[in-house]
């Protein structure tokens, strides 16, 4: 049975969005343009649904990338994803961002069999959202928000290879000092293409979420502060 799927990644600065049908992504459109969701991922997803459409082709699900990430990002995605779904009766699927972010490093040769992988994602300050995988993306450690200090992964360094990347591991490269600590610079942002392993294998499982009770995984509440100006005049 054919499995078609629509991926929505809009958790942070890149906005993305991706079609797959059995293991291909045959749609995929990307903007770099940071925070820019609420003006570019309806017109991807309307073309993504066109494209669909004109090839007869039934959207069986729409996968998103649920976080962490920007409070607002995650907002816009995810009505946008659960919408679709209302739409078109399909089910929603989540794929946690950090999974998303291991995905590609995972099909490369020069990692470490026994390795960990520790995507990283800026959160501002001097702080990161990060989860601890293992090749199998078996959670080590669950997603955390962590301000790193050279302390942080010692106790996995100590044992085995380490490997760290996302737009919060630069930040991190300068503290972290283990010789079994490795950062790779060219995986900063989840893609959704990246997300067709993970949600088809999540389709296969019947792993869907309650489309009314859903919310995207924020990792922080969102806190409203007022502008500067209006504090100094209160």
């Amino acid at each position: 049975m054919t499995t078609i799927i629509l991926h929505i990644e809009a958790s942070a600065g890149i906005c993305s969005v991706a079609l797959s049908q059995d293991g291909h992504v045959f749609f995929e459109r990307v903007n770099c343009e940071e925070m820019s969701h609420a003006k570019v991922l309806a017109p991807f997803v309307e073309k993504a649904l066109q494209t669909a459409d004109e090839q007869g082709a039934q959207i069986n699900a729409v996968a998103l990338s649920c976080g962490p990430g920007s409070y607002t990002s995650l907002r816009i995605a995810s009505s946008t994803a659960k919408g679709i779904c209302y739409g078109r009766d399909i089910p929603l699927i989540a794929i946690p961002t950090t999974a998303v972010m291991c995905v590609p490093v995972l099909f490369r040769e020069d990692i470490d069999e026994n390795a960990l992988l520790c995507p990283m994602i800026d959160a501002r300050r001097n702080e990161v959202y990060a989860t601890v995988y293992d090749r199998a993306l078996n959670v080590i450690k669950p997603t955390h928000a962590e301000v790193v200090t050279e302390e942080s992964y010692k106790e996995l360094l100590d044992k085995q290879p380490v490997y760290f990347f996302g737009g919060g591991a630069e930040k991190c490269s300068k503290i972290i000092n283990h010789p079994n600590a490795r950062f790779l610079s060219e995986h900063n942002h989840a893609l959704a293409k990246s997300m067709m392993p993970l949600a088809e294998k999540a389709w296969f499982e019947e792993r869907f979420e309650d489309i009314a009770y859903f919310e995207p995984f924020y990792l922080k509440n969102f806190v409203a502060t007022k502008p500067k100006e209006l504090l100094k005049n209160n």
